[in-house]
């Protein structure tokens, strides 16, 4: 059974840091892009970040540009983000998502075939 099992939420102040990690099991994810979404109360899933299988290409929303960073290290199957300069507005549940094989480091929810259940992330101001 593949999982996507986020860890690394919680709460912190405006200006701070969290990492988030995404741990899979199940399958290798070495040859899977992978993505990381986010969705606040009242609002749709957008994304925030993605990776490409092989970790040389990456992409972010222009809302985390500069702020947040995600890698992967495929040998222990997980993807991670690092949150930085945390905003209020950055308060959401953030998902962990992965596609099949060689797929592209999308951001459209529609190109992932796996989610986590996602962490909360909720920073105050």
């Amino acid at each position: 059974q593949v999982q996507l099992v986020e860890s690394g939420g919680g709460l912190v102040q405006a200006g701070g840091s969290l990492r988030l990690s995404c741990a899979a099991s199940g399958r290798s994810f070495s040859t899977s892009a992978m993505g990381w979404f986010r969705q606040a109360p009242g609002k749709e899933r957008e994304f925030a970040a993605a990776i490409s299988w092989g970790g040389a290409r990456t992409s972010y929303a222009d809302s985390v540009k500069g702020r947040f960073t995600i890698s992967r290290d495929n040998a222990k199957n997980t993807v991670y983000l690092q949150m930085n300069s945390l905003k209020p507005e950055d308060t959401a549940v953030y998902y962990c998502a992965a596609n099949k094989d060689y797929g592209l480091a999308s951001d459209q929810t529609y190109e992932y075939d796996y989610w986590g259940q996602g962490t909360q992330v909720t920073v105050s101001s």
